[in-house]
């Protein structure tokens, strides 16, 4: 009998089919979240769990899936959703899928930015309108991109390879980040600097965080007073990084000049007005929304689920004590 997979939500036929050519796999049929409880009774009985950001893979969950789930795999780079010390200590592997968003997740954050800047959602929605009646001198004015300051919170691979990108533009890049890399200097002319100079000349700030306790609001009313009136805010990374309340609070006031966000504090709730703020453009977590990249993903998942379950050591675990011998 072929060990059982439970897929959290639809993800690519190829993946899939990786997946079923070694094990008994189900998907959930509906194209949308499960609820704690549904994802309970989902996975009783599974050896391994394909799951997305949006299922919380907790101490209840894994004692529902059973001593006979190994392990549980992340169709995401980021892994804010899973209990580490409670799957360690039940000895399930967790994984990710790190390195193949990079570039479409850099890529999509220069379109944010760009498309902020430009004031292109913005024009977009006057068009549709029918409000346009030609041009004017005057008309839509935005910013400009070439030769600006662009302030990197986070010089992890994305942020790195939005800073690449960016030079494309002569924009200048400062960073901010735990360690300092030396090699990231010399690649793009980056300087380091600490979170309040950051804050202070950064004409565009896009975050590059992972979602931690130090991380959670690194965006704060305190944090956006101090940045720029002319300045744009950019999130490709972890909602929560941001305290949403606060930035719609910056946006009407003018405190800062505009956002461009793909990523929310309570998605998919967006913080009551900021959908109504004519100077911030919002997309639906699309960042990694290319089919190459979600192919890549999958390949990942699939490689992950047949080494852990035929008795082999995964190609990513972000748990990895639970892979050493115990005693």
């Amino acid at each position: 009998m072929k060990p059982s997979v439970y897929v959290t939500r639809a993800i690519p036929e190829e993946t899939l089919a990786a997946l079923r050519a070694h094990f008994d796999v189900e998907v959930n049929p509906d194209d949308r979240a499960l609820s704690a409880g549904e994802l309970r009774r989902a996975v009783r009985g599974r050896a391994a769990i394909v799951s997305l950001l949006t299922d919380r893979i907790d101490a209840e969950l894994l004692d529902a899936a059973g001593p006979g789930c190994r392990i549980v795999a992340n169709y995401a780079v980021g892994f804010n959703n899973f209990d580490l010390a409670a799957a360690t200590a039940r000895g399930v592997v967790l994984t990710n899928t790190p390195g193949v968003l990079d570039d479409a997740t850099a890529t999509h954050t220069m379109a944010l930015l760009l498309a902020t800047a430009r004031r292109l959602a913005e024009a977009d929605r006057f068009v549709r309108a029918g409000k346009w009646h030609g041009w004017a001198p005057l008309f839509f004015l935005g910013q400009d991109v070439d030769g600006k300051v662009l302030g990197i919170a986070g010089a992890g691979r994305i942020g790195r390879n939005v800073a690449r990108k960016a030079r494309a533009f002569d924009m200048q890049i400062l960073y901010a980040d735990a360690v300092r890399n030396e090699a990231f200097e010399r690649d793009v002319g980056a300087r380091m600097v600490d979170k309040e100079t950051l804050l202070r000349q950064s004409d565009f700030l896009s975050l590059h965080l992972p979602l931690t306790g130090e991380t959670r609001h690194y965006i704060d009313a305190a944090a956006l007073s101090r940045m720029q009136p002319s300045a744009v805010l950019i999130n490709a990374s972890r909602g929560p990084v941001v305290d949403e309340r606060a930035l719609v609070a910056a946006l009407r006031a003018g405190t800062i000049a505009g956002a461009g966000l793909d990523v929310y504090e309570n998605e998919p709730e967006l913080a009551a007005g900021l959908a109504e703020c004519e100077n911030v453009v919002l997309a639906p977590h699309i960042a990694s929304a290319t089919r190459r990249t979600r192919l890549d993903m999958g390949a990942i998942v699939a490689r992950n689920v047949i080494k852990v379950l035929g008795g082999e050591a995964p190609d990513c675990c972000v748990n990895p004590d639970v892979l050493r011998p115990r005693g």
